[in-house]
């Protein structure tokens, strides 16, 4: 009130309808009007997500720093021309490698059920923590070149990439949600920027800024993989093991240190044994949803009736989760693609000159691609695009991400056919007679390893828009009960991929290698258009899972069509903590 006169809000002309809207003040809610015609940008974002930013630039300092050497350690012998311990061969490292892939996203599954029963995220990552220094250890002991000369390095290297997967599982699959978690508003309002410009502050956009500075922290951490191989190169691999090693103690430093400033939720029972027996029981009744509802069950006296501890809108949940997690089908083939710059593009630079760079050194234009274009991308590329009136939708910009994939599997394949092209071994690199030096090596085929780095640069394009929306993706579309669910599906993608991949280690030799490459980009290009035909019609919207929800749900009577309504429209007012 001022002067006994209440203040009206102001309004404007709706130019489209010839009549007055009113305008949102800062801080409410934007009416339909301003949501359609005002830009949508990113929430100031907590500071606790930044330093869980930090908790993960550590972790994924220590896992790439490790893995970075992993080929040359597993395929190159102790003492040759390129670095090595084990000499397993192409194979054995790609299989290995594959291997330590497919459990460190298998893992995440066993840390969403813990920390969703049991300890919670917090708690589930301090501990996986401990695992994962443990794992540590184990490699950089047997690393030393008493245990290589001794035969304990692949021993050790197994017993390691055990330990590690499981501590990386339990924290993977926790930290990502953990977060997002720190940002809790969820409701757009209404904004006035300093230059005077109006603007809904969208959730939505804050989770997709909050993913991406996480994934630019991930890939600075992954280039330790620069300093590791240097050491491997110049000193040995046991220094390359222990720097990753001690960089994780600062990181788990951080970790204890900032807990009085996140914002943890206690555990309330896992929702994966529940989930699966609701998707069982549907399973059992053709694919009938209700079979699993409790207040359905007299409908169902004649068939089994099961046991059921949980409610409607539970299963409601579920069903929801499921329609998200059928985006993630495809991404196996892409995580197959990705995977192939941790091995067989270090092999393929080790089939090239050199010129003083280690051959796993390449790799490293992979993150740096992504920290340069994250912030080009988030504070440049889509706000003009959204400027322009065209966002750019999860759908979009995943299916861009499979053709970047694709893309560079085209480019390698044809790096691998120069190489195949050139002497002095064409396509038996350093294993002919012309190339034998006279110190009993080989010489590598007459090639600039420079020519490789724009595979890696379509790599990292790939990432940004696959991957991160990927994350993004699982995080936003899984209920409030389900995060650490719906994620580690997500990285069990990854897995898949790796299986995938380990089945593929055996066409890993010359000269079948460029046709692998020319399948692989022949897969990817397929599965993104796949995708993008299933997919491209719906837009990142409630109503988009609305319309996959009809889209794949079992034909009902309209009464209890509208029963399910009635229980799915009380589900936002109800907070779900799902118990035995």
């Amino acid at each position: 009130m001022a002067g006994g006169m209440e203040l009206s809000k102001p309004e404007y002309p709706n130019e489209e309808h010839g009549e007055v809207a009113s305008l949102s003040n800062d801080g409410e809610e934007p009416t339909e009007e301003e949501r359609r015609t005002l830009r949508k940008v990113s929430d100031k974002l907590p500071w606790a997500a930044f330093i869980i930013c930090v908790i993960e630039l550590c972790e994924r300092f220590t896992y790439y720093g490790l893995s970075g050497p992993f080929q040359n350690y597993i395929e190159n012998s102790y003492g040759g021309r390129v670095p090595g311990a084990i000499g397993l061969g192409q194979t054995g490292a790609t299989g290995l490698t594959d291997f330590f892939q497919f459990w460190c996203y298998v893992c995440p599954v066993f840390g969403a059920i813990v920390s969703d029963q049991y300890l919670g995220k917090y708690w589930t990552i301090f501990y996986s923590a401990l695992i994962y220094i443990l794992g540590n250890l184990i490699l950089f002991l047997t690393s030393l070149p008493v245990a290589i000369e001794n035969g304990a390095s692949l021993g050790g290297l197994i017993a390691a990439m055990i330990i590690i997967g499981i501590g990386t599982g339990g924290i993977k699959s926790n930290v990502s949600p953990l977060i997002a978690e720190q940002y809790q508003n969820t409701r757009q309002f209404v904004k006035t920027l300093k230059s005077g410009e109006r603007v809904v502050v969208d959730p939505g956009k804050t989770i997709q800024r909050i993913y991406s500075i996480f994934y630019m922290m991930i890939n600075i951490g992954s280039l330790s993989s620069i300093a590791t191989t240097e050491l491997e190169a110049n000193i040995g691999f046991w220094p390359a093991y222990l720097l990753p090693f001690l960089m994780f103690l600062v990181g788990f430093a951080v970790l204890v240190a900032g807990k009085s400033k996140y914002k943890v939720r206690a555990p309330a029972g896992s929702v994966i044994p529940k989930a699966c027996k609701v998707m069982w029981i549907a399973m059992m009744n053709k694919g009938n949803w209700n079979a699993a509802k409790p207040e359905y069950q007299e409908e169902f006296a004649g068939s089994k009736k099961y046991n059921l501890k949980w409610d409607g809108i539970f299963v409601e949940e579920v069903k929801r989760a499921l329609v998200a997690c059928k985006v993630f089908c495809f991404f196996p083939i892409y995580w197959v693609v990705y995977s192939q710059m941790l091995n067989n593009f270090i092999s393929q630079a080790g089939q090239m000159q050199l010129h003083g760079i280690p051959n796993d050194l390449m790799q490293n234009w992979d993150p740096i691609t992504i920290i340069i274009f994250i912030p080009i991308m988030d504070y440049f590329f889509y706000p003009a695009l959204g400027k322009l009136g065209f966002q750019m939708k999860p759908i979009t910009r995943i299916t861009l991400g499979f053709m970047f994939g694709a893309a560079a599997m085209a480019y390698a394949a044809g790096v691998q056919k120069l190489i195949y092209k050139t002497g002095p071994c064409y396509d038996a690199p350093g294993a002919c007679e012309a190339g034998l030096l006279p110190d009993g090596t080989y010489a590598p085929n007459n090639v600039h390893v420079a020519i490789q780095a724009p595979a890696y640069l379509l790599i990292g394009l790939s990432e940004i828009f696959a991957s991160i929306t990927g994350l993004e993706y699982a995080f936003t579309k899984a209920p409030a009960s389900m995060k650490s669910f719906i994620m580690s599906l997500f990285l069990l993608t990854s897995a898949f991929g790796s299986a995938l991949g380990i089945a593929l280690s055996p066409t890993a030799v010359d000269p079948k290698l460029l046709w692998m490459y020319v399948g692989l980009c022949i897969a990817c290009f397929i599965a993104g258009v796949i995708f993008w035909v299933i997919y491209s019609k719906y837009n990142d919207t409630e109503e988009e899972m609305n319309e996959l929800e009809k889209f794949t749900a079992p034909a009902k009577p309209v009464e209890q069509a509208d029963e399910e309504k009635a229980i799915a429209a009380e589900a936002p007012a109800r907070e779900r903590v799902v118990s035995e």
